[in-house]
């Protein structure tokens, strides 16, 4: 990611301070190898890679039983397509050599030129390959996280079409504008540590888009539609929490004092917005439930997203504060605006992105960290601007060219399963297995 772009040279943090990436601690003269840095940001990866599994869980408790193999196989199978495509030339697209600031080249396609030397235009001081994968599994997630709007009446066969044509066509060029070096979002000095703009914003709006022109389920707002399973939507929720440090810490890059500083402003927003979810929730609805405070830990890590690396923990925790409150409300409208948003993935991410993307706008510090912005409230009016117009373009960007994929596929091969096929359960209709035996 951009937004990480811990270590530049001396000569190139000077010179390349583009507000939007190059939050890092001094750089070595020459780019180096530094083992514990690789070895911080490969164990990250590893974490950010077990979040999809993590969304599969939090994903399937959610449905209903007969659709619950097909939950967990739209977050599953992700992590192969989009590691292919990135493979092949996903990286390369957003973060390649830079085409007039919207999107990379094609040189490193297959990964030629991809290897175990630093690239100091990212990270100086772990193996280029090593700052790939590890970019790599932000790729996996976002689409994934798509899959929560909807869940219960998509087909596979256009899941996969979609997913593949969406992380090519919204992922990788907005990646590039905000992370990629030369990317115009960037250069502008938009901010995004770790992926409000890229991650949340893009698959939070596009979901709202996808259950806009997909239609309601079967039966919504007329009959019961439950959770089946909600301890393993908790134990789903466990698992983001636990890997949404290598999401947000390891995006300093290195193992530093900017690492620590994310890693505990992701907490103190988690456990805010825990807490205030299950308040409000408890205030109007007369009972606090386990599935509100796992959604309310989501809503609080999604929002700190953009904001882990320049804001100290009282900053985090009034971003957790505001994300209980917000992203509550926004649940709770849904049945009034008329989308059936299955899973609550624009509520939570889309909101929650957005609503990140501004705090940060407002609350950031130069004196957290010294290669970011200050926001409204330290003097810089000029950077809550940029962050408003980034929101702006990923926002309308996101949706459009979502909205344009979706009526292409549906025009073509169809996106949604037949009425009979959802009566019956995407377990069977779309894979012939069931979740479980009676």
């Amino acid at each position: 990611m951009k937004s990480r772009l811990t270590r530049f040279t001396a000569a190139s943090s000077a010179a390349m301070l583009l507000p939007a990436l190059a939050w890092a601690e001094a750089a070595p003269a020459t780019p180096k190898i530094d083992t514990g840095d690789t070895a911080f940001l490969l164990v990250s990866a590893a974490l950010v890679m077990l979040m999809t599994p993590g969304l599969a869980l939090f994903y399937g408790g959610m449905v209903r039983g007969k659709n619950v193999l097909g939950t967990l196989m739209q977050s599953f199978v992700a992590i192969a397509l989009i590691s292919v495509q990135w493979i092949i030339c996903g990286y390369s697209l957003a973060f390649g050599p830079d085409l007039g600031g919207i999107i990379g080249s094609l040189d490193w396609a297959f990964l030629r030129g991809v290897g175990t030397e630093p690239n100091a235009d990212y990270a100086a001081t772990v193996p280029h390959i090593a700052f790939m994968i590890y970019q790599a599994m932000f790729a996996v997630i976002t689409p994934a996280l798509i899959s929560g709007a909807v869940a219960e009446r998509m087909k596979f066969s256009a899941y996969l079409v979609f997913t593949l044509a969406w992380s090519t066509i919204v992922y990788d060029p907005v990646a590039h504008w905000v992370w990629g070096n030369g990317g115009w979002l960037r250069t502008l000095g938009a901010l995004d540590f770790a992926g409000g703009m890229v991650v949340h914003i893009t698959s939070g709006i596009s979901a709202l888009a996808a259950a806009m022109i997909l239609g309601k389920r079967k039966g919504y707002m007329r009959e019961a539609i439950y959770p089946h399973n909600l301890p393993m939507t908790v134990l789903g929720a466990g698992l983001l929490w636990f890997g949404w440090f290598g999401f947000n810490a390891g995006s300093a890059l290195s193992s530093g004092a900017l690492a620590a500083t994310a890693f505990v402003t992701t907490h103190t927003s988690a456990v805010t917005a825990t807490l205030v979810w299950v308040l409000v929730e408890w205030i109007h609805r007369g009972k606090p439930t386990m599935f509100g405070a796992a959604t309310g830990a989501i809503a609080g890590l999604a929002t700190v997203t953009p904001a882990a690396g320049f804001v100290g923990p009282m900053s985090a925790m009034l971003i957790g504060l505001l994300a209980g409150g917000i992203c509550y409300v926004s649940l709770m409208i849904k049945g009034k605006l008329g989308y059936d948003d299955s899973l609550d993935a624009f509520g939570v991410h889309g909101v929650g992105g957005v609503l990140g993307t501004l705090a940060l706008g407002l609350l950031a510090q130069k004196a957290v960290n010294d290669a970011g912005s200050n926001g409204l409230f330290f003097g810089d009016a000029r950077f809550f601007g940029t962050q408003i117009l980034a929101i702006c373009v990923t926002v309308l960007y996101s949706f459009g060219i979502t909205a344009i994929l979706l009526k292409l596929i549906d025009a073509t091969i169809g996106l949604r399963v037949e009425e009979e096929d959802e009566v019956v359960g995407l377990d069977i209709s779309q894979h012939g297995e069931n979740g479980y035996q009676s």
